[in-house]
């Protein structure tokens, strides 16, 4: 059994408290579902927030999402000029028999942008 870390995000449309609950969800539930993982396999989760989402915490909503007992951060991104804008970010580090190379990244929305090259 490794230890490795997952990288995803998320864009939403609006600093809406539903879209944010809803689309931290559906980040969780890709990561998990991509890598064949369980909560039970999640070390922690740290998430992050462009500086123009203020409505919820995006670890509430992993909470939400099934992610009860799993130890969990929210934090706010650094405000870089011309970031793309209203991005849920996350990074899992999980327990799996998976080698690095066949972790799959999770990039969802606009966010899908960000990083094509491990978006697979």
């Amino acid at each position: 059994m490794a230890v490795r870390a997952i990288r995803g995000a998320t864009q939403i449309d609006a600093d809406s408290r539903d879209l944010l609950l809803e689309a931290t969800a559906e980040l969780v539930r890709e990561v998990l579902d991509r890598n064949a993982l369980t909560a039970d396999d999640l070390i922690s989760v740290v998430l992050t927030a462009t500086p123009d989402l203020t409505s919820e915490f995006p670890a509430y909503a992993a909470r939400l999402a099934g992610l009860s007992d799993v130890p969990l951060l929210s934090a706010t991104e650094i405000a870089v000029p011309g970031a793309m804008p209203r991005v849920i970010r996350l990074l899992a580090h999980v327990e799996t028999e998976l080698p690095r190379a066949s972790v799959k990244h999770v990039y969802l929305r606009g966010a899908a942008a960000l990083r094509t090259d491990l978006n697979h």
